[in-house]
């Protein structure tokens, strides 16, 4: 004898509505997530510069990548421009936040800085009048961000930073470190911050490599540990091509779990050249 099927009660069904409702509404969600990172990722990568210069002597190159998750992407960016006395302006930074907005807010910080360097070719003055732009905005973000001046005539090379990861410097002879320079708040945070600037000239060849948090930290990775290993890869590729060394740089935000964009910017350069070029020393 074949058992009757009993009819399913009215709460099963609405239980099976509302679960259908439920799916379709976490679908729909997805799909506009998935829309929005899609869109960040296509502003981040439209504001990022097609092209950095170099010079005889300088040789540059940059990595980005987004978060491997695909959620955490936006506020990375860097940048190199010719300033109008001629030297070379050198800008990585990292917005708070990851969507939309944090990409659009990098695309308004590049071009502060940007316009700032027209009239300012001080790397500490360059921060501070954009700090002091960021804070009348009166916007809830705040950046993290070195600027890097390469003067071609003395071969001086000047950094200041606000809030933002340390460089790391190699030069020929094997010598390496994370590149420790005073610094002052990110900016956007308080109006007249003071940002000092660190000065290096450059009298033998190597690699200045910037980046920005996302290559060296990650849930299980601390920053120390993530900035020694970079270290190491920067001590092991400085006198490699520019573009080699970024890229091997870029291979350390593996070991972090990639759970936040990343950039990388590098600089190879050469010995300052001799003469009056390369100035007194």
């Amino acid at each position: 004898m074949t058992p009757r099927r009993l009819p399913r009660s009215a709460s099963a069904d609405d239980l099976l509505t509302t679960l259908g409702l439920l799916t379709a509404q976490a679908r729909q969600g997805a799909e506009e997530q998935r829309a929005r990172v899609d869109l960040a990722e296509a502003l981040q990568r439209e504001m990022l510069p097609e092209t950095l210069p170099s010079l005889p002597g300088l040789r540059t190159a940059a990595r980005y990548a987004p978060a491997r998750d695909g959620l955490d992407i936006g506020g990375d960016w860097y940048d190199g421009f010719v300033m109008p006395d001629g030297s070379l302006g050198f800008s990585i930074g990292d917005v708070q936040g990851h969507d939309v907005e944090a990409a659009a807010f990098m695309g308004q910080i590049r071009i502060g800085l940007r316009a700032v360097a027209l009239a300012a070719t001080d790397p500490g003055e360059v921060l501070g009048r954009a700090n002091d732009l960021l804070v009348s905005v009166g916007r809830d973000l705040f950046a993290t961000c070195t600027f890097l001046r390469f003067d071609p005539t003395t071969w001086v090379l000047e950094s200041a930073r606000a809030g933002h990861v340390p460089a790391v410097w190699g030069t020929a002879d094997g010598w390496c470190e994370a590149a420790q320079d005073p610094g002052g708040l990110p900016l956007g945070i308080e109006p007249g911050e003071a940002y000092p600037v660190t000065t290096r000239r450059l009298t033998q060849g190597g690699a200045f490599v910037l980046l920005t948090d996302g290559v060296i930290e990650g849930p299980a990775v601390p920053i120390e540990a993530g900035l020694a290993r970079v270290t190491r890869v920067v001590a092991a590729g400085t006198g490699a091509d520019a573009d080699v060394l970024a890229a091997e740089v870029m291979k350390a935000a593996e070991f972090t779990g990639h759970t936040d964009d990343a950039a990388v910017l590098v600089l190879c350069h050469d010995a300052a050249p001799a003469g009056p070029a390369g100035g007194a020393g």
